[in-house]
């Protein structure tokens, strides 16, 4: 509890701080430059007043933006718990932020001092993962808000989507579970997915488990469902919230493997990623194509990717076939 209060304590300093930098002068509050906050407020107040004088069609979702607002990482049961949980390595009390610092200064020395991978204890041989916290899908507006997503740095749209995908094949985990997902697939799927996707859940389900695929075929998935979950380990993801971080269009995230039967932290990965001074769209935000550090060399170059999740986790609690997985991730010979 005390680490909740905590956390309500910094989302109390960061709210005072928003009100504060709404009086700020072009100068910034922060330093010389504007601040990639002060352009966002000033690109959405532009927005909000443009879309409360013209009539908006309906159908347009231009002012979708408008309404967005701040991620609350505590509205969930999930979110609650992922934030309760104690890490060996906590976030040092001062991030080192200093008055003056640019958005590239600071996001440099996050990336020196705090970013990086912890593992604790590695498991070997391990055949399903769980995962604790499934992501919100994030739609275009999302990526262009300063404050909307929890964890611009570890989100990837794929594992929010369709994360059994990426978690289990003959490489790779044989199951992936979670809870009970509010959202159905579309019945257009029915012509690439299995005929188990579209079955209802009993009343005594509360977990979905997925199994089977050979790693080409999607159709080879199946899902099923139980009361119980089968898996040991599993994973959760919890943003950092600061008070300089946002202002200076940084985001951080900590994603974290969990043995489920003993609450024993297995590893941690802590990141950070930058955004603000985008040109081609109005907030100057587009969190896609951040600068990220850790950073992971993918095939093709790709620093963030599909697989983004997987890379850490796969490395603390291990698939059967790890090696062979690993070499397929970066095109090792």
């Amino acid at each position: 509890m005390k680490t909740i209060e905590r956390f309500v304590n910094v989302l109390t300093v960061v709210g005072v701080l928003l009100v504060m930098m709404k009086g700020s002068s072009e100068a910034g509050l922060f330093g010389k430059e504007e601040t990639p906050g002060e352009r966002f407020r000033k690109a959405m107040k532009k927005k909000a007043e443009y879309c409360a004088t013209h009539k908006i069609d309906p159908s347009n979702r231009r002012c979708d933006i408008v309404n967005l607002k701040p991620a609350d990482p505590l509205a969930t049961e999930e979110g609650r718990f992922a934030h309760s949980i104690k890490i060996p390595n906590p976030l040092p009390e001062d991030s080192g932020y200093r008055l003056g610092m640019t958005s590239q200064e600071y996001f440099d020395h996050l990336c020196k001092t705090e970013a990086g991978e912890v593992i604790y204890k590695t498991v070997e041989n391990v055949e399903g993962l769980y995962m604790m916290r499934p992501r919100e899908q994030a739609n275009d507006y999302m990526q262009e808000h300063l404050y909307a997503m929890e964890d611009p740095y570890g989100h990837m749209d794929a594992e929010a989507q369709d994360p059994e995908f990426f978690f289990v094949g003959p490489l790779r985990y044989k199951f992936l579970e979670h809870s009970l997902a509010p959202s159905k697939k579309p019945s257009w799927g029915r012509s690439f997915l299995d005929d188990s996707y579209f079955v209802a859940p009993s009343n005594l389900a509360h977990h979905e488990r997925y199994l089977g695929s050979n790693g080409r075929d999607p159709i080879t998935m199946i899902k099923e469902y139980d009361s119980a979950r089968k898996a040991r380990y599993g994973y959760t993801w919890r943003g950092i919230v600061r008070p300089h971080d946002r202002e200076m269009g940084i985001a951080g995230g900590e994603l974290i493997v969990l043995d489920l039967e003993t609450r024993e932290v297995l590893g941690v990965r802590r990141g950070y990623i930058r955004t603000g001074s985008v040109l081609n769209n109005l907030t100057g935000v587009w969190w896609l194509t951040g600068q990220a550090c850790p950073h992971y060399q993918y095939r093709g170059g790709r620093s963030r990717d599909f697989d983004f999740a997987y890379w850490f986790i796969g490395k603390v609690v291990k698939p059967i076939n790890y090696e062979m997985s690993f070499k397929e991730l970066t095109n090792v010979k």
